[in-house]
């Protein structure tokens, strides 16, 4: 028996945010249940933390798809507000043809959204606490992915008080960017970026 048949994947979702924004543009021409945008964000963030109502089953579940058909990836970028013009940002995607079981995912985390490629339909993550309360979620359960989930979570918990902190981040982002085979052609060395822009502001 298939972990989709346990889980109950093989239902049809229906529930998406497009069908609740037209609900609310039939319920405003008269038609329709009106729901706000209030109402919106509570139904997927009512649990107050990332899949406070998963089964040991979910967990393990979720963190098989993320080791078979996801990505843990982690980007710098400009930010000026930030003290040392830089932000670090850890990312989570998971690629399928299948967006029902997408949908399942998003719906049973309550965090992230998903976007249509040509081909398939990706689920991504960037909310910074959240990726964190996942990736620590599913450390336990993951086994193709292990290095990526610590390196992560290194990257999440670290306080950038310093330039130095910032470069040791950025080596760690480096280093977790070297796992993302699909990526080669795309990396970036994060490190020499930040040292070659603290070296010409110093």
């Amino acid at each position: 028996m298939s972990a989709q048949h346990i889980l109950g994947l093989e239902k049809t979702f229906t529930f998406s945010p497009c069908q609740k924004w037209q609900g609310n543009k039939q319920a405003q021409n008269g038609g329709g249940h009106y729901c706000t945008s209030q109402v919106f964000l509570v139904c997927f963030n009512m649990v107050g933390s990332v899949g406070k109502g998963c089964s040991e089953a979910d967990r393990a579940y979720i963190a098989g798809l993320i080791d078979c058909d996801g990505a843990i990836m982690a980007s710098i970028e400009s930010h000026k507000e930030k003290k040392f013009r830089f932000r670090v940002r850890v990312i989570l995607q998971l690629t399928q043809k299948n967006k029902n079981l997408l949908q399942w995912v998003h719906t049973l985390l309550g965090v992230g959204y998903i976007r249509q490629n040509r081909t398939t339909f990706d689920w991504i993550a960037k909310d910074q606490h959240y990726c964190r309360e996942l990736l620590e979620m599913i450390q336990a359960y993951s086994r193709g992915k292990q290095k990526q989930v610590k390196l992560a979570l290194e990257i999440l918990q670290a306080s950038i008080t310093s330039k130095s902190n910032l470069i040791k981040v950025a080596q760690l982002a480096d280093t977790l960017s070297s796992y993302n085979v699909r990526s080669f052609g795309r990396r970036k060395n994060y490190a020499s970026k930040i040292q070659e822009y603290t070296s010409s502001n110093d």
